[in-house]
């Protein structure tokens, strides 16, 4: 377990470097480019593949593998729990594993400067989730002595990577547009309203089972009568 821990604290430290370098720094080691310089065909069909990557993995998979995980707390029938549960796990993995290509496409072929937010909150996304792979990977058994806190660092690690990737994707369409001064607005408004669905969807499944209890008595619990309905009932006795 302490020779795992070693090398993920290394990667974590190292993506937490990446994001604080100061931009004058990081822009000094490459010469300065236009923002609006053309692309070749290529190098945009190669980020299209980086965004789309990105997109799946950070703006979708994981977002949602959060919300079925979380669905999961209130179900009762063991076999629906374990497709939930390894319905996280296939979502998570195949995020890691999206997002991990769009790490190694954007390596090999882009300008990695590290001068804009995008790639500074990209490095320290990979760094961390790869630490929260990690940390699932090694999870205890349930009723260890170092389960609370797995689950403690699991749940952070986990709600860190789904909003710096959903911020991320926020800063990567705005990157784009200064790069090619195109107009990003309607993909804006499509993963907003994606994003605001999935939002709705986690709030909303949190209080289903106690809007569904609200027209319904349970046991021997009474019934407890409006203003108006005690006014009636008193003025119909004699």
């Amino acid at each position: 377990m302490q020779v795992v821990q070693k090398p993920v604290s290394s990667i974590f430290c190292a993506s937490i470097i990446m994001f604080l370098l100061p931009p004058s720094l990081s822009s000094s080691l490459q010469p300065e480019q236009s923002s609006t310089q053309k692309m070749s065909p290529k190098l945009l069909s190669q980020i299209t593949v980086h965004a789309f990557l990105l997109w799946v993995s950070m703006g979708f998979l994981m977002p949602v593998g959060i919300l079925i995980i979380r669905m999961s707390n209130r179900e009762e029938c063991g076999r629906r729990l374990r497709i939930m549960y390894y319905a996280h796990a296939i979502s998570q993995t195949l995020a890691l594993l999206l997002a991990t290509a769009g790490a190694v496409l954007s390596i090999k072929n882009f300008n990695n400067t590290f001068n804009n937010h995008h790639q500074k909150i990209g490095v320290a996304l990979y760094g961390i989730i790869w630490l929260q792979a990690l940390i699932g990977i090694l999870r205890p058994q349930r009723g260890s002595k170092g389960r609370s806190v797995w689950f403690f660092a699991h749940w952070v690690l986990g709600t860190a990577v789904s909003l710096l990737g959903i911020l991320n994707i926020y800063t990567g369409l705005q990157a784009y547009h200064q790069k090619t001064s195109r107009s990003i607005r309607l993909w804006t408004i499509i993963f907003t309203t994606e994003i605001s669905f999935i939002v709705f969807f986690y709030l909303l499944q949190d209080k289903w089972v106690y809007m569904q209890k609200q027209g319904v008595i349970l046991g021997n619990e009474p019934r407890r009568p409006h203003g108006h309905d005690k006014e009636v009932s008193q003025q119909d006795k004699p």
